[in-house]
């Protein structure tokens, strides 16, 4: 996922590997770039470092490069071939001590996916080296392109770790020992800071903020560590609160700079990926549409759904929910049509709800008509569904026991159990004045004790007395303004 410390874990296996002298070579892309935001040059990239750090592999390459002199502007496939395989089958068992090691991080911001599927494809080719053992340490967001071009692989020649199934602990204890180190730092650099801060509790707090996002981690230390000119312990405490930041910007006490600028980039740069390809402005806005349908619903959820039951909630066919799903799956915890769809970090739904943040109109989601469309979805769909003896019970006073297993889950779908649920606090999120003969007036009237009914068999009845609590209380508001603006 976005943010997990792929980079960092790559600069320090790069490094790590550059001081015992067993680095080949790095590539770190990085889209909109130049020169590293595309393949165009990796390979040659890649055979000038290994030219350079292996005297052995130096003659092989330059004599390439004598008998392809044009080998700069050959295809991709023929620089890795000409330039580097043949050259690298060319030693002998003792020329290299050990296996070579090639970093490549961010493969996932190569332009072109067909350029990425061709890299993995080309590399996987290693595997004919008979003399010498070629290692690439590789990191990646899961886009579309890098799995697909990891399932034509071989497993043997692979092995994945996935950074955001590390255990929790493990992560938080990584965490731990960074801010312990940076916050040193920060205080060796400060005259009036005590000795103990900021104490275990606040990292405590932090990492519980983290919730196992590096990135995280790092923009409170940077924030803190640049900006200098004002008290850590204020610019700490922005972080700390949910509305510190804003009353402290309010005393100009932090300096105005969004702390989370550096996160903001990150999703900003997904988002726009993710319509990559798109030119035309109408066919933009029709995208973005559509992403607000989907991606906004998810983000406002009040608990997950599969794909499948928010097409069903949504009344959307499931290649629509596919299209907008598949180039966010470093924001978004998607296995398969039938899992849960889950947030890997919140702040991908702080980011996406806030104005200012997103900044980009065609990706920013208007919480509040977000709800209006989740409050319809679930009016409607409850309308179409409800009925009298939902699950075919028959007897008035049969027990819920009778109807659980496949019959609930048959009358009684994951959309529908979440619209029974749900949209009385959707409806409270909308903000939306209720009136008589309204939408939501008309479904009371006709299905109140079809829902009742069906909240009672999914276990929820207290549930549905909050709700009707609610209602009662929005209605009253609904009055009060209504005749305000009337007078």
């Amino acid at each position: 996922m976005a943010g997990t410390g792929k980079s960092t874990i790559a600069r320090t296996v790069a490094h790590k590997y550059s001081k015992i002298k067993r680095l080949g070579a790095s590539f770190f892309f990085s889209r909109g770039s130049g020169d590293v935001s595309h393949a165009n040059k990796f390979f040659t990239t890649i055979a000038r470092q290994l030219a350079s750090t292996f005297p052995t592999l130096h003659h092989h390459i330059c004599q390439a490069i004598t008998e392809h002199k044009d080998i700069a502007t050959q295809t991709l496939r023929d620089q890795w071939d000409k330039l580097i395989l043949r050259s690298l089958a060319k030693l002998n068992a003792t020329s290299v001590q050990s296996s070579l090691i090639i970093i490549i991080d961010a493969l996932d911001e190569c332009e072109g996916d067909n350029d990425i599927r061709l890299l993995l494809q080309l590399l996987a080719g290693a595997k004919s080296l008979q003399t010498i053992r070629l290692r690439v340490f590789l990191t990646s967001r899961p886009e579309t392109p890098i799995r697909l071009g990891f399932r034509v692989m071989d497993g043997i020649l692979h092995r994945d770790l996935v950074l955001h199934n590390v255990p929790r602990a493990i992560v938080d204890q990584d965490m731990w020992v960074f801010f312990r180190v940076r916050f040193t730092e920060i205080r060796e650099d400060s005259e009036y800071l005590p000795a103990d801060w900021p104490g275990d509790q606040t990292i405590d707090l932090l990492i519980q903020k983290a919730g196992g996002l590096f990135i995280y981690a790092a923009t409170v230390c940077r924030f803190i560590k640049t900006n200098d000119k004002w008290s850590p312990q204020h610019l700490l405490e922005v972080f700390l609160s949910e509305d510190s930041s804003h009353s402290y910007n309010r005393k100009r006490k932090i300096p105005s700079a969004s702390p989370t600028a550096e996160l903001d980039a990150i999703y900003t740069q997904i988002l726009k990926h993710s319509i990559k390809g798109v030119g035309e402005d109408k066919d933009k806005e029709e995208v973005a549409e559509d992403f607000k349908q989907v991606i906004g619903s998810i983000v406002i959820l009040f608990e997950p759904l599969t794909a499948i039951a928010l097409g069903e909630l949504l009344d959307l066919d499931q290649e629509k929910i596919h299209l907008r799903l598949r180039h966010l799956r470093s924001v978004l915890n998607i296995l398969d049509e039938s899992s849960l769809i889950r947030l890997l970090h919140p702040s991908f739904r702080e980011f996406l709800l806030d104005k200012e943040r997103c900044g980009d109109p065609l990706f920013w989601v208007d919480e509040k008509i977000a709800h209006t469309a989740l409050t319809d979805a679930c009016i409607r769909l409850m309308s179409d569904k409800l009925r009298r003896d939902i699950c075919g019970l028959l007897l008035p006073g049969a027990l819920v026991e009778e109807a659980e297993g496949v019959r609930m889950g048959q009358c009684l779908p994951r959309e529908l159990q979440y619209a029974c649920r749900y949209w009385v606090r959707h409806l409270q999120g909308s903000q939306i004045l209720l009136l008589d003969d309204g939408p939501v007036h008309a479904f009371l009237r006709e299905h109140l004790l079809n829902w009742l009914e069906a909240v009672s068999l999914i276990r929820k009845t207290s549930e549905s007395v909050a709700a009707i609590i609610s209602l009662e209380s929005m209605v009253i508001v609904s009055y009060i303004l209504v005749n305000l603006g009337t007078n």
